[in-house]
């Protein structure tokens, strides 16, 4: 018997499709009881970026969200946009972009399917269960053509999983590596179990670092769920607005959105704060998944020494324990995370080009990167700070 034909769909909104619908596919986990396993890809999360205006007219990031229906079936959704630049991706293009218009070509806008201002690893091809051959097959084929129709430069899909990125490179998609920092957590017990598995010069840095920095002066609160209040993301968005203006220019967030993550991912919020006299002066933001904790942002009114550091690292890696949680990912860049137990881990994008003679040349660059990251990751593992019959444990 033939199998019916999939339709696909471009929505502009996701008030054009049920939380519930959505959610099938990208967090079928839920209805199961547990927590979602990424919460970057719930229905909430992104409705949210939709609401505040994170996401949308004169952002750059015009939603274009990609569905594929059987029978009226929704079977596979993915948060796909439509881009005119290439900020708040952390899987950069802009040398592509430069060279590309260089020679002429107009690089945007282009299609992009991600998380946005999230560079933490998740499903992209979110595929209701059951359904996982033909759906990402769907959406793959999907966007593909909807960036050949459109005529746009190209389709990119940032920090997909390993396994979609198996998939995508078979269907012709071109692979691409990237590197990030992870925390892993073999069954601690407590933050000294994990510091006993570090080298002794290690391991008296990262004591010396949280003393110096549990000694500013204060106190270091954590909230989640019903502990948070209204008043914490006031001070928070200040802290916020401080480091977009530092790195972006502008914050690509608004305050509305820290209000309805309130009201709507409490339970899935741990904000950390340092607090003197009374008044934060601190902040970092964590979102909880079912198995890893994401450490997303950070930002300070006063600078104090390693404050950073036990904030975003320490603190993390305390809460991870506590919970038993498997890893924290503590966001992109940063080699320093390495000397705190953050070690180098690969991370995963698919690329697609619509001029052949670029997409040649992207091709071979992308090899030649491939090979590169793996020796990097390689190199800086055996300098990490664990004992070396722990790294080759953990390899």
């Amino acid at each position: 018997m033939d199998q019916k034909p999939i339709e696909i769909r471009v929505l502009g909104s996701l008030s054009q499709i049920a939380a519930e619908d959505w959610d099938a596919c990208a967090c079928p986990e839920v209805a199961q009881g547990t927590r979602a396993i990424d919460p970057f890809t719930t229905y909430r999360f992104l409705h949210a970026l939709e609401q505040s205006g994170s996401v949308g007219a004169g952002t750059g990031w015009q939603p274009q969200y990609l569905t594929a229906y059987l029978d009226e079936t929704l079977i596979g959704c993915a948060p796909l946009y439509a881009k005119t630049h290439s900020q708040g991706e952390y899987i950069f293009d802009h040398n592509w972009a430069h060279a590309y218009e260089q020679a002429g070509g107009r690089y945007y806008p282009k299609l992009q399917i991600a998380v946005p201002f999230t560079p933490a690893t998740g499903r992209r091809l979110l595929v209701r269960p059951g359904y996982d051959a033909i759906g990402q097959s769907a959406l793959v084929q999907g966007a593909v053509q909807l960036a050949t129709d459109n005529q746009v430069s190209s389709l990119h899909v940032t920090f997909c999983t390993a396994e979609e990125a198996r998939v995508g490179a078979e269907m012709g998609l071109m692979h691409r590596v990237s590197q990030q920092f992870h925390w892993s957590n073999p069954g601690y017990v407590n933050f000294d179990a994990f510091l006993a598995e570090l080298s002794s010069r290690k391991r008296k840095n990262i004591r010396k670092e949280r003393a110096q920095a549990q000694g500013f002066g204060g106190d270091i609160c954590s909230y989640t769920g019903a502990e948070l209040r209204p008043e914490h993301w006031d001070a928070f968005w200040a802290f916020y607005q401080d480091t977009g203006s530092r790195k972006w220019g502008r914050p690509y967030l608004t305050r509305e959105f820290f209000a309805i993550l309130h009201e709507t991912m409490a339970e899935d919020l741990h904000l950390i704060l340092a607090e003197r006299d009374g008044y934060p002066v601190a902040g970092a933001l964590n979102f909880i998944g079912r198995d890893v904790l994401f450490g997303r942002y950070w930002g300070c009114l006063e600078h104090h020494p390693c404050l950073h550091f036990e904030m975003c690292y320490y603190q993390a890696i305390d809460f991870a324990i506590a919970h038993g949680l498997a890893r924290v990912e503590a966001g992109a860049q940063g080699e320093h995370k390495l000397a705190r137990g953050y070690l180098p881990v690969e991370t995963h994008s698919l690329h697609w080009l619509g001029d052949p003679g670029f997409a040649d040349a992207v091709a071979r660059y992308l090899e030649a990167e491939r090979t590169a990251i793996a020796d990097e990751v390689e190199v800086l593992t055996s300098y990490g700070p664990f004992r070396k019959a722990q790294v080759e444990e953990q390899e």
